[in-house]
């Protein structure tokens, strides 16, 4: 998939220079980082909104012994 984003300019310049200096592509570095912290930004995210759904009332918390009597982890 073809995509295009703007960079701010020293992140670009610093991006060429590493791209340079190892042989590799900036689309390489770029694939990497947003791999890299895709799955902490899904987190950080999912979390504030569902967060935002129980100050709201639209869900309901578990209580963590209920959860580990759920899955056997009583103790």
């Amino acid at each position: 998939m073809a995509l295009s984003i703007r960079l701010p300019g020293d992140v670009e310049k610093r991006l060429k220079s590493l791209a340079a200096r190892t042989g590799r592509t900036k689309s390489f570095y770029i694939t990497e980082a947003i791999t890299e912290h895709l799955e902490d930004l899904e987190d950080l995210y999912l979390a504030e909104q569902r967060m935002i759904d129980i100050r709201a009332g639209r869900t309901q918390t578990v209580p963590l012994a209920e959860v580990m009597k759920q899955y056997g982890m009583e103790g």
